[in-house]
């Protein structure tokens, strides 16, 4: 059954996705508000939804400076974390002994708590984007390689041999077919990747820096500005959602194959 048949079979469209999460959202948004006016929370504790869209108005030059700032640490982050993993995953896909020494590295390297991690990078790399660079690739690479291995595991190996059989050149094959392959979980890693990038931009901020949400979001908490605060995480979610949304057009537009029915006739 392919992906449209079976959204039909459950009633779903996208039109009615969009209006439910829209419904969701208002009922939570509302739910908070009266939580928060019926004295169920402290305004500088928990600050209602009104107070933070009169910060997000308020404040919004503020929040727009600081914006760009974590935005291009963010961007370019993600692209060095998705270069590196994409050179390691087809280092590990080449040679099973270097996947066998790497395999635990990594997985070692995202126990790492990046609160312990983000001060010690400030301390050796000082408080200019490096050190937020190296923290946002940590915690968007793990992601991104396990899902292109999955994707380079994902070819048909009959496929392989047959190419070989006319002695096409490994390295042929690997551009033509491998690589191509496993583009969808290069994206699919990368999509992850935002979400958690944008909590590893706050961390390194937050270590050091004099710019950026994550400071702002840090300096304002204790000045008793909790709906300026707030609003920051809202710039940071649209902003993570954005970018998930851009690299889901992306991803139609550059491998349309993976999103092909399966097994559907013309």
């Amino acid at each position: 059954m392919s992906r449209q048949n079976l959204r039909a079979a459950l009633g779903l469209s996208r039109g009615a996705s969009w209006r439910g999460a829209l419904v969701v959202v208002l009922a939570l948004l509302g739910a908070w508000e009266l939580y928060v006016d019926l004295g169920g929370a402290d305004p500088l504790i928990l600050p209602a939804p009104h107070a933070v869209a009169q910060s997000l108005f308020d404040d919004r030059a503020l929040l727009w400076s600081n914006f760009l700032v974590t935005a291009e640490e963010v961007v370019l982050g993600i692209l060095v974390a998705t270069v590196a993993a994409l050179a390691l995953a087809s280092v590990m896909h080449f040679f099973l002994t270097l996947r066998r020494a790497f395999w635990p590295v990594l997985i070692g390297s995202q126990t790492i708590p990046i609160p312990m991690l983000a001060p010690v990078l400030v301390l050796w790399l000082g408080f200019g984007i490096l050190p937020k660079l190296v923290v946002i690739a940590l915690v968007s690479f793990f992601s991104i390689v396990v899902t292109t291995l999955a994707g380079f595991a994902a070819v048909d190996p009959d496929l392989i041999k047959l190419m070989r059989t006319f002695d096409m050149p490994r390295r042929r094959v690997f551009l033509s077919i491998e690589l191509p392959s496993a583009l969808p979980g290069v994206f699919t890693g990368a999509k992850i990747a935002v979400i958690v990038a944008v909590i590893g931009a706050v961390f390194a901020e937050q270590a050091g820096a004099n710019s950026g949400l994550g400071y702002l979001f840090a300096q304002s908490i204790p000045q008793l500005l909790t709906a300026r605060a707030y609003a920051a995480v809202v710039v940071l979610s649209v902003f993570a959602i954005a970018l998930f949304g851009l690299l889901t057009l992306a991803e139609r537009l550059t491998v349309p194959w993976a999103y092909q029915p399966i097994g559907d006739s013309a």
